[in-house]
């Protein structure tokens, strides 16, 4: 019979490793007109104001097990929005069998087990090329959390919670624990890549780039759309209201703009370049 990983291994006191999730993903919009980018950051801004990013937050603290303690809030003039949640472990009745698995997290049905000394944090950048008409929404999401359980369980909420072009993925485990002969762990759970933890469905959407240090427990990947649809990146019309040299010139900074987010560089054909 296979053995949980609570019997395999027995702690000094409490898990005190430190797991956290950075993701942050992007969407892009073609804003021609200084009205229809003031716009675009008016539905942005409204489509991700403190409220909704806060009910986000929330329904990854249930996802996690975890139970709020306090929530600040703060909506920017003239735009953008931050969200915190400090969050502590409740009574654990039950270790749940599959919170070691390498699998996507569930969406906000089920609690998987409570944890300690962790915080959730949104910040959202709203911001737009000077020159080119293009204007691109950033939220950076960390997920902290210290015990047993991974923050990656909430990763399949939180990609089915935006609108994303290009997404960014750290996950990384610190510090260490102890087994009751005073060995130190410095990973408690078995992984080799975020992706195992993204729904396949999700992964046949996106071009996907791993980068893992797997010594430190450093885990990176990126993921950025691979179909390209002109009607889903204009801001208030489509793409038939544009002659074939306007809707190519568009397609191409549009795909500049995601290629460079994706692989961190000014690429050749770039203004900055």
């Amino acid at each position: 019979m296979k053995m949980s990983h609570e019997e395999r291994i027995q702690l000094h006191e409490f898990n005190n490793l430190t797991k956290s999730l950075s993701f942050n993903m992007y969407d892009i919009c073609y804003t021609k007109t200084r009205e229809e980018r003031e716009a675009y950051i008016e539905y942005i801004d409204e489509q991700y104001n403190a409220d909704r990013l806060t009910k986000i937050l929330s329904n990854v603290s249930d996802i996690i097990g975890a139970h709020v303690l306090n929530i600040a809030k703060q909506d920017y003039v003239p735009q953008g929005a931050s969200v915190t949640i400090l969050v502590s472990e409740g009574p654990i009745v039950e270790v749940p069998n599959e919170h070691f698995d390498e699998s996507p997290g569930p969406l906000p049905s089920a609690v998987t087990m409570q944890l300690d000394k962790s915080h959730i944090t949104v910040h959202t950048y709203p911001e737009y090329h000077p020159h080119e008409g293009i204007s691109t929404f950033r939220a950076d999401i960390d997920v902290s959390t210290c015990g047993e359980i991974s923050p990656l369980k909430a990763l399949n909420y939180l990609i089915h919670s935006f609108e994303t072009d290009v997404m960014t993925m750290d996950y990384r485990v610190r510090g260490f624990t102890r087994d009751i002969n005073g060995r130190k762990l410095f990973i408690d759970h078995d992984i080799n890549s975020i992706q195992n933890y993204i729904p396949e469905e999700i992964k046949d959407e996106y071009d996907m780039i791993d980068v893992n240090v797997y010594p430190q427990n450093v885990f990176h990947t990126k993921c950025k759309l691979k179909d390209f649809d002109l009607n889903h990146y204009l801001f208030g019309y489509s793409k038939d209201k544009l002659n074939q040299e306007e809707a190519e010139e568009i397609t191409n900074k549009l795909q500049l703009e995601m290629d460079e987010i994706f692989y961190g560089k000014n690429m050749p054909g770039s203004p900055n370049e």
